[in-house]
C-alpha cells in the first residue's frame, strides 16, 4: 500500500534531501573568488602592481620574471613608498588611499581604485611587500602569509614579490600557457603602460636578462616609436582633436599601413587602456572608405573626457569602460580620425579610382603590369 501523502496534504517544512545550509564563505575562500576576476595569468598580476607604481607617483618601474611570471614576478618602483604602519592594512580586502566616498568613486583618476587587487593575489600565491615611505629612516619587508614585518635596506619606494602563482589553486596553473606565450603577455601588459606613460622608464626582465626597455622620453612620439617601431610613426599621422568636452590625440595609420591582425590598436581613455566597442566602431567607421575586407587599422588614440563622463568601475580588470553619452565620444573619435586622414584617404581613393578605371580599360593582367611600376 502507498504511504505518500495525499495531493492536498502540506509538506513544505519536509527538509530536501542533499540540500546544503545557507552560509557565509570564510574570507579565504571569498578572495580566492574574487582572484579568479582579476587575476587570469601572469600578465594580470603584472598589469595590477604595475597600475600601483605609477599611481605612487614612480619615475622608473623595473619588472622581473621568472618562469614566464608563475615563478616569480617582482615589480620595483621608485614611487612615495608605503608608511610601516600602512603596510599590514594594504594587503587587506578593500583597502586602498585612492578613494573614500562615492563621489571618488565617480570622479576616479588613479589607475587602481578597487582595493581588491593585492588581498587577491596574497589568496593564491606568496607575496612579500618591500617598501620605505619617502622621508621614513627605515624601509620594512611585510610577509603576505605570516603578517610579519620586518626591517630592511632599500631606497624610497616599492617592491612587491609574487611566488608561486596559483599555488593555491593548482587547477588554475593548467589553463596557463607555455612560459613563453605568458612572459609575451607580460611583456604587452607593460607596453601598453609605457605608451601610456611615456615620461616614465619600464624595463622588463626575464630570467636575469634584459627582455624590453622603454627608457623616459619627453613627448609621445618617441615612446611611440620605441615600443611600437621608427615604421609606425612613419606611416602614421597625428590625430589632434577637440569636440565639446571630448579631446582625443595620438596617431591614426596611413590605410596601407593596415594590418591583417589587430595588434596595434591601443586606445586610452584618461590615461588608462581599454577595449571598448563605441570606440573601436568609431576608428573603422573612419577607415570605412579606403579599408576593406580583414585588413585591421593601426593606431594608438589617447582620449580625454571628465572623469564623471565614464564609468571605469565596470569590471574588476578595470579594461572596460561606459560613457555616460557614447553618441558624443563616438562622433568625436570618428571625426578627430578623419580629419587627421583627409590627405592620406583622398589619396588612397584616387589610387582605388585609378585601379578601377585602368580595369575597366585594359584588364588586370596590365593592372599589375601599370600598380608595379607605379609603385617602383
Amino acid at each position: 500500500m502507498s504511504t505518500s501523502p495525499p495531493p492536498d496534504s502540506d509538506d513544505s517544512d519536509a527538509p530536501v534531501a542533499g540540500r546544503r545550509p545557507i552560509r557565509e564563505l570564510p574570507d579565504e575562500l571569498i578572495s580566492q573568488i574574487a582572484a579568479g576576476e582579476v587575476v587570469e595569468r601572469p600578465a594580470s598580476v603584472v598589469r595590477e602592481l604595475v597600475d600601483n607604481a605609477l599611481d605612487a607617483g614612480a619615475r622608473q618601474v623595473t619588472v622581473r620574471l621568472s618562469a614566464g611570471g608563475v615563478r616569480l614576478i617582482s615589480v620595483e618602483d621608485d614611487g612615495q613608498g608605503i608608511p610601516r604602519d600602512e603596510l599590514s592594512i594594504a594587503l587587506r580586502r578593500h583597502a586602498t588611499s585612492k578613494i573614500a566616498s562615492l563621489s571618488d568613486l565617480e570622479t576616479v583618476g588613479t589607475m587602481g581604485f578597487r582595493g581588491e587587487a593585492l588581498a587577491a593575489i596574497n589568496s593564491i600565491a606568496e607575496l612579500t611587500l618591500h617598501s620605505r615611505a619617502r622621508g621614513a629612516d627605515a624601509a620594512f619587508a611585510l610577509d603576505g602569509r605570516t603578517g610579519e614585518l620586518r626591517q630592511v635596506a632599500r631606497a624610497d619606494g616599492s617592491t612587491l614579490e609574487v611566488r608561486e602563482l596559483f599555488y593555491a589553486t593548482p587547477a588554475r596553473r593548467k589553463f596557463l600557457k607555455t612560459d613563453a606565450t605568458e612572459l609575451a603577455h607580460c611583456v604587452e601588459a607593460v607596453r601598453r603602460h609605457a605608451l601610456a606613460r611615456p615620461d616614465v622608464g619600464f624595463s622588463v626582465w626575464h630570467e636575469g636578462r634584459l627582455v624590453e626597455q622603454w627608457r623616459a622620453a619627453i613627448g609621445r612620439d618617441p615612446r611611440l616609436a620605441d615600443a611600437l617601431g621608427d615604421d609606425f610613426v612613419a606611416r602614421s599621422v597625428a590625430v589632434a582633436h577637440t569636440r565639446g568636452a571630448v579631446r582625443v590625440e595620438g596617431r591614426a595609420g596611413i590605410p596601407d599601413a593596415a594590418r591583417s591582425r589587430a595588434d596595434q590598436q591601443f586606445f586610452y581613455v584618461n590615461g588608462r587602456f581599454v577595449r571598448d566597442k563605441v570606440l573601436a566602431h568609431a576608428v573603422r567607421s573612419a577607415y570605412e572608405d579606403v579599408l576593406h575586407g580583414q585588413r585591421q587599422p593601426v593606431y594608438a588614440l589617447y582620449l580625454e573626457i571628465d572623469p564623471a563622463r565614464v564609468d571605469v568601475n565596470v569590471h574588476p580588470t578595470k579594461i572596460e569602460v561606459r560613457f555616460r553619452d557614447g553618441r558624443e565620444v563616438h562622433q568625436a573619435v570618428r571625426h578627430a580620425v578623419e580629419d587627421a586622414m583627409a590627405a592620406p584617404r583622398s589619396a588612397a581613393k584616387r589610387m582605388v579610382g585609378w585601379v578601377q578605371c585602368a580595369v575597366g580599360e585594359t584588364g588586370v593582367a596590365t593592372v599589375g603590369v601599370r600598380l608595379k611600376k607605379a609603385g617602383a
